[in-house]
């Protein structure tokens, strides 16, 4: 191995250990709160209660130009197998979930009801829908009891701010498998939920424009 290539993965491997160690203090809160003010980070919402002992928690948020009835059919007809996550589809399918993102309303899966699971792809459990408030609050709790999920529209002036809430356990381990387990999760759930929720921004600003406000959306799209 020459000078050169020793020095570049020395180079590197400092590099990594800098960034590792300054995690916690730089970069960690603003990973567990990209777009979500200090008010959304600290409310208490529905769903909590499902497990109020979370290892990790995380809101974020995005600001959307159309009012709640235009979001909640994009959010009702989430999951695998179904609209999917308005993410990145091929990252989600290495996982085996079966994710195809939706870019029209799919009536099929716009009847959704409190207690109704369904299927979190092809490596086993369930997504209960746990707490289904129409065009307020929609909470899923993964039935491992390991992860709770809650989507809420918060109307703010004219717009709708779309909060997205993660209570997550971290499986029992050493505390530095814990730290490392939680330093990979961590900044690659922001990368997935950023582009969900602006997924769901883009969409959503869409059929508000096809539908000036005012404009009824129909019952199968509601």
């Amino acid at each position: 191995m020459t000078d050169r290539r020793i020095r570049i993965i020395a180079g590197a491997g400092l590099t990594i250990g800098l960034v590792a160690a300054s995690y916690p203090f730089l970069w960690r809160n603003r990973c567990l709160t990209w777009g979500a003010t200090a008010d959304e980070v600290a409310m208490n919402l529905p769903g909590d209660e499902l497990l109020p002992d979370a290892d990790i928690v995380t809101t974020r948020a995005v600001a959307i130009s159309a009012p709640p009835s235009r979001i909640w059919p994009w959010l009702v007809q989430m999951g695998s197998g179904r609209a999917g996550a308005y993410t990145y589809d091929w990252i989600e399918n290495l996982l085996g979930l079966d994710m195809h993102s939706a870019d029209v309303i799919l009536p099929q899966f716009q009847d959704v009801s409190q207690g109704d699971e369904f299927p979190f792809g092809p490596m086993g459990g369930t997504m209960r829908v746990e707490i289904l408030d129409p065009e307020r609050v929609c909470a899923w709790h993964y039935t491992e009891g390991d992860w709770v999920w809650i989507l809420a529209l918060l109307p703010d002036d004219g717009t709708t701010r779309l909060v997205s809430r993660n209570r997550i356990n971290i499986p029992a381990a050493s505390p530095s498998a814990r730290a490392t387990w939680a330093m990979l999760m961590e900044p690659g759930s922001l990368l997935m939920e950023r582009k969900m929720l602006r997924g769901i921004k883009d969409r959503a600003e869409r059929l508000a424009e096809q539908r000036p406000a005012g404009t009824k959306v129909p019952a199968a799209a509601r």
